[in-house]
């Protein structure tokens, strides 16, 4: 082969872990990728627990969550801000794998759970049980998740003709969360003025008031949740193919799309639950992260880094650089809005 010769991409440099009879393989790049995502998800951490009416500097942050400082210092940055912090990572990382595994089991960009319905059918969910029966907090976990997966339901059903088909379950998802935002509407024409008034603004998607216990239990549902999607990963990847490619690898292709559904499905409900729809962070995510990796598909955890550092992001922006402290959910919208104008934008061209 001369000097002049184009190179072969051969494909991306992989660390193979190995311990006994377990082999895990990772690409080089997505690992390093996470990793700056992860120092920029820790630095921003930092900024918005520095950041507030009582100015901090980063060694007092750090300091407080060793256990030093003084005790005022110490209410400020554990009790009162790191909750707010501590939720919007996790829910953030939550919103980008259920985007990822929509998009990569759907294979296509626009499929988002908030787009096809799923995060509007958790809030109905949700919603009946504040407006109705005035439950707990688990009680609302609980109708968060019932609701999306009844929505789930009934999307799959109404678009299956002989399978089920990407584009036509993004249609039909898109007209059943029209009806049930009609029902959501409704909900609320007909609560009490203060009910309506709170659910209102719990809708919009917002951070304020999440407390430790919030936290703690819904953490817990997004790690048990994560590490699921995790042991579903590699026939995700396969089921990208497509299902008779699939199916030829050995893998049972209907059983894998359910629980990957309940998965994805379950995820945007938890978050849902905690702190309303934050929409779109579960659009952009997943494309986010496969743009920094350079993968051929979408992969679960850039996702995850990804949705934590917007949400994060989102939230520090909503507190502290509008003009008056704005739910992170309206500021998502505004950012998710302009990529989703983009997408449609470069997929019309490449179509011309």
């Amino acid at each position: 082969m001369s000097a002049d010769s184009p190179r072969v991409d051969f494909g991306h440099r992989v660390l193979v872990l190995r311990r006994r009879r377990f082999a895990v393989r990772l690409d080089r790049r997505s690992v390093i990728v996470c990793a700056v995502l992860a120092a920029a998800v820790a630095c921003m951490a930092v900024l918005a627990l520095m950041t507030g009416s009582y100015h901090l500097s980063a060694a007092q942050v750090v300091s407080a969550l060793a256990g030093g400082e003084s005790e005022l210092i110490h209410a400020i940055v554990v009790e009162w801000r790191l909750p707010r912090v501590a939720a919007a990572v996790v829910f953030g990382a939550a919103l980008g794998v259920s985007g990822a595994v929509f998009q990569s089991l759907l294979r296509n960009p626009l499929a988002d759970p908030g787009i096809i319905g799923f995060s509007q059918g958790s809030y109905t969910g949700a919603l009946i049980v504040i407006l109705v029966v005035n439950g707990t907090y688990l009680q609302l976990v609980g109708g968060a998740l019932l609701g999306g997966m009844a929505t789930a339901v009934a999307v799959y059903m109404l678009a299956y003709r002989r399978g089920v088909q990407g584009f036509r379950l993004i249609i039909v998802g898109i007209g059943v969360s029209a009806l049930l935002g009609s029902l959501n509407t409704w909900l609320m024409i007909k609560a009490d003025l203060d009910q309506a008034m709170a659910a209102a603004a719990w809708g919009a998607g917002s951070l304020y008031g999440v407390s430790w216990s919030q936290v703690l239990v819904g953490g817990a549902c997004v790690l048990v949740f994560l590490l699921l999607a995790g042991m579903l990963s590699r026939p995700l990847r396969q089921m990208e193919l497509g299902d008779d490619a699939a199916a030829s690898q050995g893998i049972r292709v209907s059983p894998v799309r359910l629980g990957l559904i309940v998965v994805g499905v379950a995820l945007t409900a938890t978050v849902t639950a905690a702190s309303g729809p934050i929409a779109f962070i579960s659009l952009v995510a997943p494309q986010i992260g496969r743009r920094l990796a350079r993968t051929a598909g979408i992969t679960l955890a850039p996702a995850a880094f990804v949705g934590a550092l917007v949400c994060l992001a989102a939230d520090y922006l909503a507190q502290h650089v509008a003009p008056t402290p704005l739910p992170v959910g309206i500021v998502t919208v505004v950012l998710g809005g302009g990529y989703l104008g983009y997408l449609l934008f470069t997929e019309a061209r490449r179509r011309l």
